[in-house]
This record gives structure tokens, C-alpha cells and sequence, in this order.
């Protein structure tokens, strides 16, 4: 599993729970519809899976 995944963010963090918005904020968002560039390896997948209606994924 090397190189690089785009995730965009495509639903709103207001009124989630906390953990979804820490699992958010750690991925590097802050806004909606902001993409951002993470390696694709298990913590990064672990990460996309807790919130996976809440982000797009691109190989």
C-alpha cells in the first residue's frame, strides 16, 4: 500500500459526535468540500473508515 490517497470532505461536522470531529480535524480538515493529500496506509485507512459517510476517497 504506497503512495498517496485524496480525501475530500463532503458533509459537515456540525452535529457529529465528538470523536468523528477529532478523527476529521486529525485528518486535516476544517472547512467542507477541502481536499487534502494522506498516505495510504493502515492508520490513514483506519481513520477514512470511522468516518466514511462523511468523506470521498480517491486512489
Amino acid at each position: 500500500m504506497a503512495g498517496k490517497l485524496k480525501i475530500t470532505m463532503i458533509k459537515s461536522m456540525n452535529g457529529r459526535p465528538e470523536k468523528h470531529r477529532k478523527v476529521l480535524r486529525g485528518m486535516g480538515f476544517g472547512k467542507l468540500n477541502r481536499t487534502v493529500e494522506l498516505p495510504d496506509n493502515p492508520a490513514t485507512r483506519g481513520m477514512i473508515a470511522k468516518v466514511t459517510h462523511m468523506v470521498k476517497v480517491e486512489e
